[in-house]
């Protein structure tokens, strides 16, 4: 079935024919919850996801706590233990998820709808969702899990110049907190202090339901009442605040004994609802976005060799994500590499793309769109991003026509307005650099 909907609309992306996309339903619940629903029967399956305000953002004087508390709701609650709940979802063949990032904490239930599958699943997470019990002996093996992950970073040069790299461009901004926490304040967690957070977040008004599969309106109503009835309806997160542009360059080099250097770049880029997201989407797609055949892998990769892949992206969030490129080259060669990775970009926000780029950027995004949406939880996962970032339900529709939209102007113009090249953040991490901040 899926795999005739993807030719299906190739076809009519080839032919230039408009994509309606899928009929997604919005209501909120008596206790506040909102939820997104699309049916889609052709499965006899339905993902669920729970999104929480909830990400490391919230962390406050305790950088970890969102990541723990995340990793903790499947430990046990009052009335099942771990293996208790493994074995309850692996018996009916269900699938549990949980993640934590800067913005939100995101709970998953892949489950059959055929009746006993699908009433044990989702008694299951609607239990785990509404009373964590947050075990000691759980907590503890947690604690030193994330703490040995942290000593890890130590001998990663990537994990190091990306720590660099958030602390440094959000400086006392939430967003500059690693969700991993650090070893300091990981070791000074309680189960109190994860029972603190969730008692304030993980809360009826703090969260957006997902719902996505084989189930019509009214069983939809009841698994969102199901899975959000036991939380207390509480209060929505504060708005966070806004992020401050950087004034000055600023450039970060790091000792690290390897051969290769790992280069990150970047500045404060933009929010989910930016009005220049589509602009500087595409427009990042030339440069650097697109793989092997952007801007930037022409001229550092092709051209001179200097490294076997070279990126850039923006990473929007609900205030300003950063907006980062990154490469590794020889040790030797790092000056060089991000001589050129400046001067490209420069050059691009001067001039930005040329007609035939644009063109084929377009129907490159609009062309791979449909394999984005080609499965129930990769619609959950956009359902989730439209509703936890207040994005319009036509999102999904309009995507393609948006992209199209973009001219040479637009890009030159957002980027004109929203890069600067002279007020970098650089981050150096190699053998043969000097370690300076």
């Amino acid at each position: 079935m899926f795999a005739r909907v993807i030719v299906f609309f190739l076809t009519l992306t080839s032919a230039g024919v408009s994509w309606a996309g899928p009929e997604i339903q919005h209501w909120t619940t008596d206790n506040k919850a909102r939820v997104f629903f699309v049916p889609a029967p052709e499965l006899p399956m339905v993902d669920i996801s729970v999104v929480f305000d909830a990400g490391a953002a919230r962390d406050g004087e305790q950088p970890g706590k969102a990541k723990m508390t995340a990793a903790m709701i499947d430990e046990g609650t009052k009335a099942m233990s771990a293996d208790e709940i493994a074995t309850s979802f692996a018996s009916v063949g269900a699938k549990f998820g949980a993640s934590s990032e800067r913005d939100m904490a995101v709970f998953s239930l892949r489950t059959l709808t055929q009746k006993q599958a699908y009433e044990q699943a989702l008694e299951t997470y609607s239990k785990l969702l509404s009373g964590p019990a947050f075990p000691k002996d759980a907590f503890a093996r947690i604690q030193q899990t994330m703490l040995t992950g942290l000593q890890a970073e130590n001998q990663s040069p990537q994990a190091i110049a990306t720590r660099a790299f958030y602390e440094n461009l959000y400086d006392q901004h939430p967003y500059g907190v690693m969700p991993a926490g650090n070893s300091d304040s990981v070791q000074q967690l309680s189960p109190a202090d994860l029972q603190a957070f969730y008692d304030r977040y993980y809360v009826s008004s703090n969260a957006v339901v997902v719902i996505v599969g084989a189930v019509d309106r009214k069983q939809a109503e009841n698994i969102a009442h199901r899975v959000t009835s036991g939380l207390a309806t509480g209060q929505p997160a504060e708005k966070l605040p806004e992020v401050p542009l950087l004034k000055q360059s600023q450039h970060i080099s790091k000792s690290f004994p390897s051969t290769q250097t790992t280069i990150l770049m970047g500045e404060v880029g933009i929010s989910r609802d930016d009005p220049d997201y589509f602009p500087l989407y595409v427009g990042n797609h030339i440069l650097g976005g697109s793989g092997l055949v952007s801007q930037l892998s022409d001229e550092l990769r092709e051209k001179r060799g200097l490294t076997y892949g070279v990126y850039s992206y923006f990473r929007p969030m609900q205030q300003k994500g950063p907006y980062q490129f990154a490469l590794q080259t020889r040790n030797e060669k790092a000056e060089e590499a991000l001589s050129v990775l400046q001067d490209t970009l420069k050059t691009f926000i001067e001039n930005g793309p040329t007609e035939e780029e644009l063109t084929a950027a377009k129907q490159n995004i609009t062309g791979g769109f449909a394999l984005r949406v080609d499965s129930n939880s990769k619609i959950a996962d956009y359902l989730a991003m439209i509703g936890f970032y207040d994005l319009p339900l036509d999102y999904l529709d309009n995507f393609n026509d948006k992209v199209n939209a973009v001219t040479v102007a637009d890009i030159k113009q957002a980027f004109e307005r929203r890069v600067n090249a002279d007020t970098m953040l650089t981050v150096l991490v190699g053998g043969e650099t000097t370690e300076t901040e």
